[in-house]
């Protein structure tokens, strides 16, 4: 036993409490994993490129709340050639196996001998009494080392801590002061539905305490925090500063944060770069020819939707009927069968052909579609009428601009929060007869009807929009 106490106190290194395993890998074999959790990527496909196996990568994800670590982010520099990387390491590590002496293993490194034989004292495993050189334990020593925790001021500020707590989780009280009891939510560990109930709280987000205590504790320069520091007291596992039960009480009830590239990549990929709305022919912009076309869908009460498509040149408008399939509301849905709501994307492409049969083929040159599943089947739709599809950025209303005004119109005829399957195929032809034999300003008080037969016969087409 004193031979080893010797050998440890030879290491030059503070006795360790307990520090744990090493870690499946060190510090810069992880990058890859938090590259692809940037890009996108779903924990376990992050996992696959960094080598290691989705157990861990849920790990990961999940001890870090969702958002890498400082050192990791894409922002972050990259190590530079001043500290040993791991394949040095494994160099001496294999050197020190055949027996080479330091100033040997520094020549064949380029390193200067003090560093290696520093190495040797510092980042040796010394558990089993001796000073064994091994790369994956000299490894997690050197990342041990290289942190600089710093104690979350939540943690140090007693007062500030309860300020936060007390608007992230109080309750909500009568004028007379009584508390009224919430519904109970049990907090699962990974996130809340967006639709269950919530705990009752003050309901202030992060951004309305931190901006807050700038009025409330005006002199007191102590009593500030930034929203984001709050975010990572409650996701980042560790931190020591607030429970993360009280996730619970933030409006998305998430205790994972989502990472951005994420959500936006969910449920697109029948989106590719070549059918944006910025591939679109420069033509379609100036409305001089007819036979573009901006399409969308109106959703009313229990799921039911009308769909609308819009020539831009004339503001001609034909009205889809999408009728509730059988089963809905009655049965549960099949999860690779049809949207029993009508408006799933084979019912859309349907209508859609159907409205477009009787057009000419100088009617049908493109259409403008916001980036909803409803058309996810555009290929075959091109197939079928000879459209081109293109799709507007996300959250880019303004792009499909005739077919929101013209919206707005019908919500004259089909008010919100109205059950829309209740009309009748006879109904929306009704409708949009009103709407195409309605004078508009933008046309010179003509109505569409009238400007789309101008259109057509001044190109020697006969007339197809009167009744319409």
């Amino acid at each position: 036993m004193d031979v080893k106490k010797r050998k440890a106190r030879q290491s030059v290194r503070a006795k360790l409490r307990s520090p744990g395993r090493p870690p499946v890998l060190h510090r810069a074999a992880r990058w890859p994993f938090w590259q692809a959790i940037a890009r996108g990527l779903s924990s376990e496909d992050a996992a696959a490129l960094a080598g290691v196996s989705p157990a861990v990568g849920n790990r990961w994800f999940r001890q870090c709340g969702g958002m890498p670590p400082s050192h990791l982010v894409p922002s972050a520099p990259q190590l530079t050639g001043r500290y040993l990387s791991f394949s040095e390491r494994e160099q001496i590590a294999l050197a020190r196996a055949r027996g080479e002496g330091v100033r040997e293993i520094a020549r064949q490194l380029g390193r200067a001998a003090s560093t290696i034989s520093r190495e040797l004292r510092r980042n040796a495993a010394t558990r089993g009494g001796g000073l064994e050189y091994r790369a994956h334990t000299a490894q997690w020593h050197a990342d041990r080392a290289a942190r600089r925790p710093k104690a979350a001021k939540l943690l140090t500020n007693p007062t500030l801590r309860k300020y936060v707590q007390d608007r992230l989780a109080g309750n909500i009280a009568t004028p007379g002061g009584r508390t009224i009891a919430g519904p109970q939510v049990q907090w699962n560990g990974r996130r809340h539905g967006r639709r269950q109930a919530r705990r009752w709280s003050r309901a202030w987000s992060p951004q309305q305490i931190a901006n807050r205590l700038q009025i409330d504790f005006p002199e007191d320069t102590s009593m500030r925090i930034s929203h984001e520091a709050i975010y990572q007291a409650l996701y980042v596992q560790g931190r020591g500063a607030l429970q993360r039960e009280l996730t619970a009480c933030l409006r998305t009830g998430r205790a994972l944060r989502m990472p951005r590239e994420r959500v936006r990549g969910r449920g697109k990929s029948f989106v590719t770069p070549e059918i944006m709305i910025s591939e679109r022919p420069a033509s379609v912009e100036d409305r001089a020819v007819p036979g573009h076309w901006e399409g969308d869908l109106i959703l009313g009460l229990d799921s039911s939707a009308i769909g609308t498509l819009v020539e831009r040149t004339t503001r001609f408008t034909m009205l889809l009927h999408l009728p509730p399939l059988p089963g809905h509301r009655q049965q549960q849905r099949d999860k690779h069968g049809p949207a029993l709501a009508g408006h799933g994307a084979e019912a859309v492409r349907q209508a859609i052909a159907r409205a477009m049969a009787s057009m000419p083929k100088q009617l049908k040159k493109t259409l403008t579609w916001d980036q909803g599943a409803e058309l996810a089947q555009h290929a075959q739709l091109s197939i079928d009428t000879g459209l081109q599809v293109y799709f507007c950025d996300p959250q880019s209303p303004w792009q499909r601009g005739t077919n929101e005004n013209t919206n707005g119109l019908l919500r004259q005829y089909f008010p919100k929060g109205t059950d829309l399957s209740a009309h009748r195929a006879s109904d929306l032809q009704a409708v949009a007869l009103a709407l195409n034999t309605r004078p508009r300003k933008t046309l010179g008080w003509r109505i569409p009807a009238e400007a789309l037969n101008e259109l057509l016969r001044s190109k020697g087409k006969c007339s197809v929009a009167t009744t319409r």
